[in-house]
């Protein structure tokens, strides 16, 4: 217990998981809108827009995460000198996002297309019926069902974002979890076990709740035929 308590006294253990957090509830938001563009384009009557969305989930979903956020470091920055802030932490904080939302929107995507399968092939029909175009039919029809029917997966992958978020150590965000965990490590060679124990306990108190709300939301707002 003495371990623990000095750890916790010699670093801002909550702050470093409040980082990821931040990291987190942003590229759920950016990764979820870029996810519903992807989608909507994959399913549009436009056969160039389907071929351009498709070739944008095939390469992020097989490109390792650590690629992308090196890219955003070396590539966006370093070379394009492109930035968001002139602040050195600000900066790479959004880099990260930008990397991980770019990165799971592929997945958003995919979970929703799944929660397509449980939208019955007669709303679009019945859409057309009506006189609606693609975009009032995708907007206000097919795709609030694809949500309820994506409960489960898009839950998985933002459970799967919450852990990626580690990687925001290859932007050089030096506040977050792994980064820490590292010097701790450096520091403190004796500690290996509580150091590991302490995050391993803090993202699993984060991801537990997250995936009963999913199950929750899953069996409430699920499509009954």
């Amino acid at each position: 217990m003495q371990d623990f308590v000095q750890l916790f006294s010699e670093y801002n253990i909550p702050g470093a998981f409040l980082v990821n957090i931040e990291i987190t509830l942003w590229s759920v938001l950016f990764s979820t809108i870029i996810g519903v563009i992807l989608v909507t384009m994959r399913i549009c009557p436009v056969a160039s827009l389907r071929m351009v969305a498709t070739a944008y989930v095939e390469l992020f979903k097989n490109m390792p995460l650590t690629i992308i956020m090196v890219f955003t470091v070396l590539g966006v920055y370093a070379q394009l000198k492109l930035g968001f802030s002139s602040i050195f932490e600000v900066n790479f904080f959004w880099l990260a996002i930008a990397g991980l939302s770019l990165y799971t929107a592929a997945f958003v995507c995919e979970s929703l297309r799944s929660g397509l399968n449980t939208v019955p092939v007669g709303q679009a029909e019945a859409c057309r019926a009506l006189g609606l175009n693609f975009f009032q039919s995708a907007t206000q029809v097919i795709l609030p069902q694809t949500f309820c029917g994506s409960v489960a997966p898009l839950g998985n992958t933002f459970i799967a974002l919450l852990k990626n978020s580690t990687v925001a150590a290859a932007a050089s965000v030096a506040t977050e979890t792994s980064t820490m965990m590292s010097e701790m490590i450096e520091k403190h060679a004796d500690l290996i076990v509580p150091i590991f124990l302490i995050f391993a306990l803090g993202y699993i108190i984060l991801i537990i709740p997250i995936g009963i709300l999913t199950t929750y939301l899953s069996n409430k707002l699920a499509v009954r035929r």
